[in-house]
């Protein structure tokens, strides 16, 4: 079975608005769903790690040279 990763476009939007995105997707999303984040908004980077992070979520952050990647994976809490 192939596994759906699904994709939130959120540059160009400012701070509320991407972890919001995000956290509307995760509501109905199983514990493993993987989304993943583009935002361009600076605040994304403070923003959707803690989000994450209050609510058991694993979050990876990669940068490109004009947007954030951050690769979610609902309910997947990393232990560091």
């Amino acid at each position: 079975m192939a596994i759906d990763i699904l994709t939130i476009d959120a540059r160009g939007l400012k701070c509320p608005l991407p972890v919001l995105k995000l956290e509307k997707l995760l509501a109905g999303a199983p514990n493993g769903t993987s989304i993943v984040v583009l935002a361009s908004d600076p605040m994304a980077r403070i923003d959707i790690p803690l989000h994450c992070r209050q609510n058991g979520h694993a979050c990876d952050l990669t940068t490109a040279a004009d947007y954030m990647q951050f690769t979610v994976t609902a309910g997947v809490a990393r232990q560091d």
